[in-house]
């Protein structure tokens, strides 16, 4: 949010200098993100009257007749699309001849005919403002002509603070000030008030039973949706540009300018925090608003700035009179529903104004709209119809409810300054719900804290934020307080809405008292027997992302959210869970697998000769939420390698696997997968289960073609994707064998669709406990072999506690062959 400083300098008249005050903005929890000088126009640019506006003929010029004061009558030509047909008087910003801004001298010049003495300028080419859609206009009278406008447009400091979504109260330079002056015990002055009102107003509200309190169905999420609503009216309204003033506040908010009507409720917003509507009086039939739900459900609505919106039963609407004669509010109700095609909606509560009943140039005479909204409802309806707006950004964070009536008179103040005739009364519906008292235990908030706080000083601190508080409890002798223990029974004030328990008022005596004034002591550790060991999956998962990392790979950290468009793309399920709110339309869900983050992440990194990235993340399938641990390699694994065919592959994959598993001392086994076993993200014929210390952990294999190619990757990429924690394995120490070991080299024929898994289980299965290992050596198909079939050697390894005799092993490798040959196999003799 940008306040100028010269705003929060008038609130708090001793307020410190800038340099000062960043430090105070940091401990009170709202840090500026920044400063920014604006520097006043320069001394050459001058506030001139409009003595005559006529068009230049064939051209899309107009020729501007300016009173210059004491530098005489000057003619200009301007291609301002607000300069046409300007009324005598109107004061408009000139830069005269010899003035540089921005590096460029401005001169006298001829366009079209006419002796251009200067230019009148924009907010943006006097660098005031961003605006460069017409010129800077104010009002007649404003100052007398030839005034040097930097006398009335002064250098500013435009702070930019950081307003977290619980501290609604300072989004305002009345909240700000109000913080400021309560943190360093300064005078806070309110801004002027205005005439408040006296008796009924004209505008009658129709509104369901309750007050503003909507009974629904139980069905329904929402039954409040607004409990406050102001209407007054001021009319005969000078409507046109706004006062200089006016116009160099909004400015230095960041706030474009409209006109004097629009500007001053946007000027009110950013000055107590409470935004407003206000409706041309002419288009407000039978001088009724209506109030409610779903009085036009289905219906679009254009808004202010032409957009489109169709609004449903959720909606709140602000409609007018039209067409409803009866007094009775249910009838009344009834009848909205029943209004003729045409233009009612006012405005959608709170987000933003209609088409219909929007102020426009000649409007003289308004409805004043202030109300307080029930921000759930606003929220919901402002991200369904995409609008976010300044007056939602308010409005669903909690506005003061006891604001409303005193923004009305503001605002029909200052349109009375303007020439407005203010109709004395005004008409209020609802009651709006404060506060309830909360009990502090000053000793509980002291043990809390950790601080020796004194109870009158907790008192104070919450009394100058805006709280009643009365103390209980106290025992006193003689002007000497002997305990403490004082129970406060504190009210917070309407505008802190995030005051509602006791630890909310600690906070704030902590953030006032200063949070630098904790003592500095050694916390005390208290170890549980039910925290024992609740470190171990954090240092497992640790352990696993170093074993992993020092293989090669980099850790990537990817968004949990997904689309169906990309869940289709990579052939795994939709999302289960759906967000709300989506950032994107591409990620409109939790995702269900791992490995489509990884193929994005690769698919961004570029075409790179080699990729290894991993991810230890959650997915959300049907059956719940799980962890799953991520690998992809795309690439070869050592480019430039002096034997082709070895550098890369799922061979070098599958081996990273492996060393994975030997530096986490997991025993591995990769089993073929074929047919419908084979997940839908794999290559047929490359895919495999992962098998870790003997249960099945997940796949593995090389990305199916038809997947690389949604996700715009080439074939040579390879995945994994493993559940976590992965199994894990009893562990035990032996003694190492000091007996050599006995080899025997063992040549299987047998059919080419058998695994090499299949064949080392048999193996083991059969050789007993003497058998310490088997490694494959040898893999042929040629000549001797016949067709379908090929012959898979491997080196058993026997080990004993003594050295082994042929006459030990021998019966083993029998045995062995014997099971061989009843699976149907052969055993390869040359």
């Amino acid at each position: 949010m940008k306040l100028p400083y010269s705003w929060l300098k008038e609130l708090v008249p001793n307020l410190p200098p800038v340099s000062e005050l960043e430090p105070v903005f940091a401990s009170l929890g709202t840090p500026l993100e920044g400063t920014e000088e604006v520097a006043a126009p320069p001394a050459g640019v001058l506030l001139v009257s409009v003595t005559e506006a006529a068009p230049i003929p064939g051209t899309q010029l107009t020729r501007l007749e300016l009173d210059t004061g004491e530098h005489g009558a000057h003619t200009i030509a301007s291609g301002a699309p607000n300069a046409v047909g300007l009324p005598v008087g109107t004061m408009l910003a000139l830069v005269t001849p010899g003035t540089t801004l921005e590096g460029l001298e401005y001169g006298v010049r001829s366009l079209q005919g006419v002796e251009s003495w200067g230019m009148a300028a924009s907010a943006k080419e006097l660098s005031l403002g961003e605006s460069a859609a017409g010129l800077m206009l104010f009002p007649a009278g404003t100052a007398k002509p030839g005034t040097p406008m930097h006398t009335l447009w002064a250098a500013d400091t435009v702070l930019d603070v950081e307003v977290t979504p619980n501290r609604a109260d300072v989004l305002s330079a009345l909240g700000l000030a109000r913080d400021l002056a309560a943190a360093l015990e300064l005078e806070l002055v309110q801004p002027p008030a205005g005439p408040a009102a006296v008796g009924v107003g004209e505008i009658e509200i129709s509104l369901p039973t309750r007050g503003l309190s909507i009974e629904r169905d139980p069905s329904r999420k929402f039954r409040i949706g607004c409990d406050t609503f102001v209407a007054r009216t001021v009319n005969g309204i000078r409507n046109g540009p706004s006062p200089l003033w006016l116009q160099r506040r909004l400015s230095l908010c960041g706030s474009r300018t409209v006109n004097a009507i629009v500007d001053i409720s946007n000027y009110v917003m950013f000055e107590l925090g409470q935004p407003t509507a206000l409706y041309d009086r002419r288009d407000v039939q039978n001088d009724r608003i209506l109030v409610g739900f779903g009085l036009r459900q289905g219906e679009t609505v254009t808004d202010l700035l032409g957009g489109t919106h169709t609004v449903g039963a959720e909606d709140l609407l602000i409609m007018d009179g039209r067409e409803v004669q009866v007094p009775n509010v249910t009838e009344a109700f009834a009848a909205a529903g029943e209004v003729q095609e045409g233009d009612s909606v006012l405005g959608i509560a709170g987000v933003m104004g209609a088409m219909h009943g929007s102020v426009r140039s000649d409007t003289s005479g308004v409805v004043i709209e202030s109300a307080h909204f029930d921000p759930v409802l606003l929220r919901r309806t402002s991200t369904r119809l995409g609008l976010k707006t300044d007056a939602v950004f308010r409005y669903e964070r909690g506005t003061d409810p006891l604001l409303p009536a005193r923004a009305a008179d503001r605002i029909a103040g200052l349109l009375g300054e303007l020439g407005g005739t203010v109709h004395p009364g005004s008409t209020q519906a609802g009651t709006p719900e404060l506060p309830s008292p909360i009990v502090l235990d000053a000793a509980y908030a002291r043990r809390l804290l950790g601080m020796e706080i004194a109870t009158p000083e907790m008192s104070g601190i919450l009394e100058r934020l805006g709280c009643k508080v009365v103390a209980e409890g106290a025992v006193v002798a003689e002007g000497t307080v002997l305990s403490e223990n004082t129970v406060l029974t504190v009210t917070p004030p309407s505008w802190r809405i995030d005051m509602n328990v006791p630890e909310d008022l600690i906070e704030e005596v902590a953030r006032l008292h200063g949070y630098a004034s904790l003592p500095e002591t050694l916390p005390t550790i208290q170890t549980h027997p039910d925290n024992a060991g609740a470190e171990a999956a954090s240092r497992e998962r640790q352990n696993l992302k170093r074993t992993v990392a020092g293989l090669g790979f980099q850790e990537v950290v990817t968004y949990t959210f997904t689309g169906d468009d990309e869940a289709e793309g990579a052939r795994t399920e939709r999302p289960n869970v759906r967000l709300r709110n989506p950032m994107t339309s591409e990620r409109t869900g939790l995702r269900t697998a791992l490995y489509p983050s990884l193929l994005r992440a690769a698919a961004q990194a570029g075409k790179g000769e080699r990729l290894l990235i991993f991810e230890v993340g959650h997915i959300f399938p049907a059956s719940g939420e799980a962890e799953r641990l991520g690998l992809l390699m795309r690439g070869p694994l050592a480019p430039n390698g002096w034997q082709p065919g070895v550098a890369g592959g799922y061979a070098a994959f599958a081996g990273l696997v492996s060393a994975l598993a030997g530096g986490l001392g997991a025993d591995l086994e990769v089993r073929q997968l074929r047919g419908d076993a084979v997940p839908a993200a794999l290559h047929p014929g490359v895919a495999g289960e992962l098998v870790w210390n003997g249960v099945s952990a997940g796949w593995i294999g090389a990305l199916h073609p038809e997947i690389a190619a949604s996700f715009g990757l080439k074939g040579d990429t390879y995945l994994l994707e493993a559940a976590l924690p992965l199994p894990g394995r009893p562990w035990a120490f032996r003694d190492p064998s000091r007996a050599p070991a006995a080899w025997r080299d063992l040549a299987v024929t047998l059919p080419q669709a058998v695994s090499y898994a299949e064949v080392a289980g048999l193996l083991k299965r059969e050789a007993g406990p003497l058998l310490e290992s088997v490694q494959p050596f040898d893999v042929y198909v040629g000549d001797s072999i016949e067709a379908g079939q090929r012959s898979v050697a491997a080196r058993l390894t026997f080990r004993g506690e003594k050295t082994l005799t042929d006459a030990e092993v021998d019966p083993v490798m029998a045995r062995v062959m014997d099971a061989v040959r009843g699976a149907g196999w052969s055993i390869r003799e040359k």
